[in-house]
């Protein structure tokens, strides 16, 4: 059952960028999408996603066309199986530095690491709170970002 939701290269991706890019829109989601998803495949994916209880839609009260997707229970649950893939890929696949930072300090931060990001999570798309500047994900995105410009 759970590749049936999982198996496939999109819904994953989709999850990583709204998990670790904080995209919550549409077109941020489209627009930031390293891989280039085609807007008609996000758009399945989103509601997909939706439908099974990973994500939630919330409608912007001052904009009746935009939507922000939320990751649910069901989704920040994911944090561990996605850090395990992703120490994986790192290890077993020719990627970048940049795409590896993340991946490899999620493995060494451990299940402590993964329960801190998954109750930032928690307060961002299930209380509705900002996400700190000092938290997890601000970590993992100083590193990949440091990373990134000392390649350049």
């Amino acid at each position: 059952m759970t590749v049936e939701v999982l198996g496939d290269r999109w819904s994953l991706v989709v999850l990583r960028d709204i998990t670790f890019g904080g995209h919550r829109r549409f077109r941020e989601l489209l627009r930031h999408s390293a891989e280039g998803i085609a807007s008609n495949v996000l758009a399945d994916r989103l509601k997909r996603m939706s439908a099974v209880g990973l994500l939630s839609r919330h409608g912007d009260p001052g904009h009746r066309q935009r939507v922000d997707y939320r990751l649910t229970e069901a989704a920040i649950q994911l944090v561990p199986v996605m850090a395990h893939l992703g120490a994986w890929g790192s290890r077993w696949l020719p990627t970048s530095a940049e795409l590896a930072i993340r991946a490899e300090l999620l493995a060494d931060g451990g299940p402590e690491l993964w329960s801190r990001f998954m109750d930032e999570l928690r307060d961002v798309h299930l209380r509705g709170g900002d996400s700190p500047d000092d938290g997890v994900l601000a970590e993992l995105t100083a590193a990949h970002e440091r990373v990134a410009s000392a390649r350049r």
